[in-house]
C-alpha cells in the first residue's frame, strides 16, 4: 500500500518492523470483519462516500508558504499555512508540528512521497516537537485558521545533501477520540544543497508567449487598413495583473528561452494604432492602446538581450496537419508560409534576430509524420517530449535532452515530470508551493543520478499558462538563481549538446500517438475550408491593382485557421473560419455583373451594352468579359461567332458599360450569357443570362419603306431648296453668314449605377 509503504532509502528497525506488523493486525481486523459480514449494499457504500472526514484527513492542512524553498546553512525555515476543520466535532488541545523524514533516494521515490495523503503511524516519522511546536487550543468545526512555523534549518537534522520529505501535521482530539491523534497533514520536498554539487544539470526552461486568434480577416477601406477585432479580450491579457503581462514581467528577470507567436505580436502592435472591434453587428473603435504599447516596451526591453524562437505565425498545429490536413492540396504551403512570416514579424516589432529553425508539436508529442511535417518548412529541431519519445533501454539516469531521429533533424526532449509541474489550479497557495518544492526536489534528485555526469535537461511547460501558474513556474526558477545544482542554459545551446548514445533516438509510430491529442485535432474538413478559401484568394487577387491589401490579412486569417490554440474548441474553429470564407466572398462579389433585363434588336445589326460594376475601393483589372450567343444561327457576335470578348478595366467605386456588336439573320429569341473571366481564363463570379428578341424585317415591307423613304428625300430637296432661295435673300440683304449647327451630347460617365436596365430595352443601332 502506498500510504503504508516506508520513505524509500530507509531500512526499518527491528521495533519499527513490529510496530509495522502490529498496526497491520490492527488495522486488517476490521476489514476481516467486514469480509465475513458479507458485501457492502449500495446505500451503504453511498453513505461512507459522502460521511464527513474523519481520522487524519478530519483538518486539511495547506502549506502556503515555504521559505526558503532549497535552503542553506544559517538558515530559518519558515512555514505558513492554514487549518480548516471538516469534520463535524470541534478540535480541542491540538498542536502543529514539523516533521522530518528520511532522505529520498531517486526521482521515482519522489513521484511515490508525493502520493501519499493519510497519516500512518510507524511509517510516518516523529514530530520535531519542543521549541517548534504551535498550539492551537480549539479548531471549531468549519473553521479555518492560520499557523506559521519558524525553525532553524540545523534543528531539522538534515543529514547528507539531498531531497527530504517535510510533514506539517495536526495533533488534537475531539469528543469522538478524546486522546491525542493527527487529526490532519500534508507533505512537501526540502531540496538540501547547501553547496555546489560536483557537475550541475543545464537548465533550459521555455517561457511561452502565445494566446488565441482575436484578429479577424476584416480591414478598413481607409489607406491604413485599419484592423478589425472579434472582441478587445486580448487587452485583458495585457493589462496589469492579465496572463500576458505577468508573463512578461516575471520573464524578463528570469534566465530563460522566450518561445513566441508572431501572431501575438502582430495582433499587439495593430492595438498600438487605431483598431476597431466587432461589436453584434458592427463595429467599435478600439480604447486600449496605451495598454498595447505598455506592454510592447516592457517586452522589448525584456527580450533586448534575451534568447528568442520563433514559432511558425500564429502557432500552427503541427499534429492535426500531419493526421488530417496533409493530404489536402495547399496545407503544408500554409505551414511554410507560416514560417517565412514568423522571422520577419519579430524581428520587425521586437528588434531582435530570432531562431526560427524549432518546431514545438502540441505537448511535444510526435510520431513519423509529425516530425515530416514539423520540419518541411525548414524546422530541423523538434521540441519533444520525453512521454512521447521514451526510454526503453533502461537508462538509470534522465539522460539529455538534444538526440538524432534521422534526416538530419533534432529531437529536443523536453523532461515530462518537470514540464507538467506547473499544470492544475495553481491560484491556491497550497497547490502552488507544493508545485515548486516537488519541482526542485525532481530537479535535485536528477543531478544526484549520474554526479560525474553533467546533463542538459529542457522544460515545455504548459503553452498558455495562466497568472498563477506563471507565478509558480517563477518561484521556482528564482530559488535555483543560487546555481548549486542547475545553471541556465538556452534552448539552441541545449539543442546543440552532445547526445548520450543510449538515449532513444526511435520516433514512435503513429499508433503510439495519444488518442486523447488526436481527438482534439483539426477535423480534415477544416483543411477543405482553408483550401476553398485559398482558391477564392488566388482568383480575386488576380483582378486586384492593389492585392496586398487582401492578400496579407487574409493570408495571416488562413494561418489563424489553423492554430493550435483551437484545440477543444472545435465550434469556435469552425466560425473563424466562415467568417473569413464569408468576408471574402462579400468582397469578390464587389465586383460583379449587373442584372439585365430583355433586349429587343429591331434590325439586322446593332450594338448590346452590359454593365460591369467595381464597389471595391482600388482598381480593377486583368478581366475580359465573354459574352456568348445561344443560338448562332440566329444572333451573331462582333465577327459573326457565338463568343466575343472584351478587356475590363474599372476604377474604385466605378461601373462600365462594356458594349458588344450584334447581327440578327432571323426572327425569334436567342438567350445571350454573359460571365467575367480572369485573363488566365478562370471564371469569376456568377454568369448572367438574358433574353435578345429579334425582329427580322421582310422583303414586301421594305419595299413600302423604301417607297416613302423617297417621298420623304423628294420633299426633303424641296424643302431645302425653298430654304436656300430664302437665306440668301436675306444675305443680300444683312451680308454673309453661317448658321450655328448645335454639338453632339457628350456621353454620361458618371459614378456607378447599380440599377438593372428597364424592361423591353431597345439596344443602339
Amino acid at each position: 500500500m502506498a500510504e503504508a509503504a516506508d520513505f524509500q532509502g530507509m531500512n526499518p528497525s527491528p521495533a519499527r518492523r513490529w510496530l509495522r506488523r502490529t498496526a497491520s493486525l490492527i488495522v486488517g481486523a476490521p476489514l476481516i470483519a467486514g469480509l465475513l459480514a458479507g458485501p457492502a449494499t449500495p446505500s451503504a457504500l453511498a453513505q461512507e462516500a459522502t460521511k464527513v472526514p474523519t481520522g487524519s484527513r478530519t483538518v486539511d492542512v495547506s502549506l502556503d508558504t515555504l521559505a526558503p524553498s532549497a535552503p542553506v546553512e544559517g538558515d530559518t525555515l519558515t512555514v505558513s499555512g492554514t487549518l480548516t476543520n471538516k469534520g463535524k466535532k470541534a478540535v480541542t488541545d491540538a498542536e502543529v508540528d514539523l516533521r522530518v523524514g528520511p532522505q529520498l533516494s531517486g526521482r521515482g521515490a519522489v513521484d511515490e512521497a508525493s502520493k501519499r495523503t493519510g497519516y500512518l503511524s510507524g511509517s510516518d516519522p516523529a514530530k520535531l516537537g519542543g521549541a517548534y511546536t504551535l498550539k492551537v487550543p480549539e479548531l471549531a468545526s468549519g473553521v479555518s485558521q492560520d499557523f506559521t512555523l519558524s525553525v532553524p534549518v540545523d534543528k531539522l537534522e538534515l543529514d547528507a545533501e539531498g531531497v527530504y520529505q517535510l510533514g506539517v501535521s495536526l495533533t488534537g482530539r475531539t469528543t469522538d477520540y478524546p486522546y491525542d491523534q493527527v487529526l490532519g497533514i500534508q507533505r512537501t520536498f526540502l531540496p538540501w544543497q547547501p553547496e555546489d554539487t560536483k557537475s550541475k544539470t543545464k537548465l533550459t526552461f521555455l517561457w511561452p508567449l502565445i494566446a488565441s486568434a482575436h484578429v479577424t480577416a476584416e480591414t478598413g477601406s481607409d489607406e491604413q487598413q485599419t484592423p478589425v477585432f472579434a472582441d478587445d479580450d486580448l487587452a485583458l491579457e495585457l493589462a496589469p495583473g492579465g496572463r500576458l503581462e505577468q508573463l512578461v514581467s516575471l520573464g524578463r528577470q528570469l534566465p530563460v528561452t522566450w518561445v513566441i507567436d508572431p501572431d501575438l505580436l502582430a495582433s499587439v502592435d495593430a492595438m498600438t494604432k487605431n483598431y476597431r472591434v466587432k461589436v453584434g453587428g458592427t463595429t467599435v473603435a478600439g480604447k486600449n492602446q496605451a495598454i498595447a504599447k505598455k506592454w510592447l516596451t516592457d517586452l522589448q526591453a525584456a527580450v533586448k538581450d534575451g534568447k528568442v524562437v520563433a514559432l511558425p505565425f500564429a502557432d500552427p498545429d503541427l499534429a492535426s496537419i500531419a493526421h488530417r490536413g496533409k493530404n489536402v492540396s495547399g496545407a503544408l504551403s500554409h505551414l511554410q508560409t507560416a514560417t517565412e512570416v514568423a522571422g520577419t514579424t519579430v524581428e520587425t516589432v521586437l528588434h531582435v534576430k530570432p531562431s526560427t529553425d524549432f518546431a514545438w508539436p502540441v505537448e511535444g508529442a510526435i510520431d513519423p509524420s509529425v516530425v515530416d511535417v514539423a520540419t518541411s518548412a525548414g524546422a530541423h529541431k523538434v521540441i519533444a517530449r520525453s512521454d512521447s519519445l521514451k526510454e526503453t533501454s533502461g537508462l538509470p539516469y534522465t539522460p539529455t535532452s538534444a538526440r538524432p531521429i534521422g534526416g538530419g533533424t533534432t529531437a529536443v526532449v523536453a523532461d515530462h515530470r518537470l514540464s507538467t509541474a506547473f499544470t492544475g489550479d495553481m491560484a491556491k497557495a497550497g497547490a502552488s508551493t507544493l508545485a515548486v518544492q516537488k519541482f526542485l526536489a525532481q530537479t535535485l534528485t536528477l543531478t544526484e543520478q549520474t554526479p560525474d555526469n553533467e546533463r542538459s535537461i529542457v522544460v515545455a511547460p504548459q503553452r498558455t499558462p495562466t497568472a498563477a501558474q506563471a507565478q509558480t513556474m517563477a518561484r521556482a526558477l528564482q530559488a535555483l538563481t543560487t546555481e548549486h545544482w542547475t545553471q541556465p542554459l538556452g534552448l539552441t545551446a541545449a539543442a546543440d549538446q552532445k547526445p548520450d548514445a543510449r538515449a532513444t533516438t526511435k520516433v514512435p509510430g503513429a499508433s503510439q500517438y495519444p488518442k486523447k491529442l488526436r481527438s482534439q485535432e483539426l477535423p480534415t474538413q477544416a483543411f477543405q475550408d482553408i483550401r476553398t478559401t485559398q482558391d477564392s484568394l488566388n482568383s480575386f487577387q488576380v483582378i486586384l491593382t492593389q492585392p496586398d491589401r487582401v492578400v496579407t490579412p487574409f493570408g495571416n486569417a488562413i494561418n489563424r485557421s489553423v492554430s493550435a490554440s483551437w484545440r477543444g474548441k472545435p465550434l469556435e474553429a469552425q466560425r473563424y473560419r466562415d467568417a473569413v470564407r464569408t468576408y471574402l466572398q462579400g468582397l469578390t462579389n464587389e465586383v460583379k455583373l449587373i442584372s439585365k433585363s430583355d433586349v429587343t434588336l429591331s434590325g439586322r445589326s446593332a450594338t448590346i451594352p452590359v454593365t460591369v460594376q467595381n464597389k471595391l475601393v482600388q482598381d480593377v483589372d486583368h478581366l475580359v468579359l465573354r459574352l456568348t450567343s445561344g443560338n448562332a444561327a440566329r444572333l451573331k457576335l462582333n465577327d459573326g461567332g457565338a463568343v466575343a470578348e472584351q478587356p475590363v478595366e474599372i476604377a474604385g467605386g466605378h461601373s462600365q458599360s462594356v458594349k458588344f456588336d450584334a447581327s440578327a439573320n432571323a426572327n425569334g429569341q436567342a438567350q445571350v450569357t454573359a460571365r467575367l473571366f480572369t485573363e488566365d481564363g478562370a471564371p469569376y463570379g456568377e454568369a448572367m443570362t438574358f433574353t435578345v428578341k429579334v425582329s427580322e424585317v421582310t422583303p414586301t415591307v421594305l419595299l413600302v419603306i423604301a417607297g416613302g423613304l423617297l417621298l420623304l428625300v423628294l420633299a426633303g430637296i424641296r424643302m431645302y431648296t425653298h430654304r436656300k432661295r430664302t437665306v440668301a435673300g436675306s444675305a443680300a440683304e444683312n451680308g454673309d453668314g453661317e448658321p450655328e449647327q448645335p454639338s453632339d451630347p457628350a456621353p454620361d460617365t458618371g459614378p456607378e449605377s447599380g440599377n438593372p436596365s428597364g424592361p423591353g430595352e431597345k439596344v443602339d443601332r
